[in-house]
């Protein structure tokens, strides 16, 4: 008898996750965790600059695109119960400079509701000023950005500091992704999925 993927689980349905994104974003850092969340029942929501579709970036070049399903002037931290933050260095660039995106970030913070940030993406959280005194990590070069924000940095695959997941890189996504799940499983106060259904 040939195997096939696991049937969706509703483990986290009901739980609507945020993905803030512009033109520019790591394909893989997008759509890995986004397939991680829909799989066990999430909806997610990519909030970004602009409406229709924004470009994804990999190896160097232009690749894939994501539809957008809000826009961050309209986006409310009240709707979603977590936020996630792909890296590529174009996107969080772009969002750091956009007061909305900024205004977005630092209120799911205020609200202790998690943010999950890997690659360039923790640099909207210092520009947020929400990392003071937390434990994470990034890509290396934002790092020293990072420590100057007050942020304690370490180098490992993931962070998990009470509701803030952070990760390096691509490499690190299965290690990122679980971090998502157990930190929406616990905000939802549900048992965290199970490792085998992702």
């Amino acid at each position: 008898m040939n195997e096939s993927r696991p049937t969706p689980t509703t483990e986290l349905a009901g739980a609507r996750v945020a993905f803030l994104a512009t033109d520019g974003f790591e394909l893989s850092e997008l759509r890995s965790p986004k397939e991680a969340l829909t799989h066990v029942g999430a909806r997610v929501d990519i909030v970004a600059l602009r409406s229709g579709s924004i470009k994804g970036w990999q190896d160097g070049d232009w690749h894939g695109t994501q539809q957008v399903d809000v826009l961050v002037e309209e986006a409310r931290m009240e709707d979603y119960d977590a936020l996630v933050i792909p890296g590529g260095v174009i996107s969080p660039d772009k969002l750091r400079m956009d007061p909305h995106a900024v205004a977005f970030v630092r209120a799911f913070a205020n609200a202790g509701k998690p943010i999950c940030a890997i690659c360039h993406g923790p640099w909207l959280l210092a520009e947020a000023d929400v990392v003071r005194g937390r434990q994470l990590t990034s890509y290396g070069s934002i790092r020293t950005d990072l420590v100057n924000a007050g942020a304690n940095w370490t180098d490992a695959e993931v962070v998990v500091d009470q509701g803030l997941v952070t990760s390096r890189s691509p490499k690190d996504l299965p290690a990122f992704n679980l971090g998502v799940l157990e930190v929406v499983a616990k905000a939802l106060r549900v048992p965290e999925p199970r490792v085998g259904t992702v």
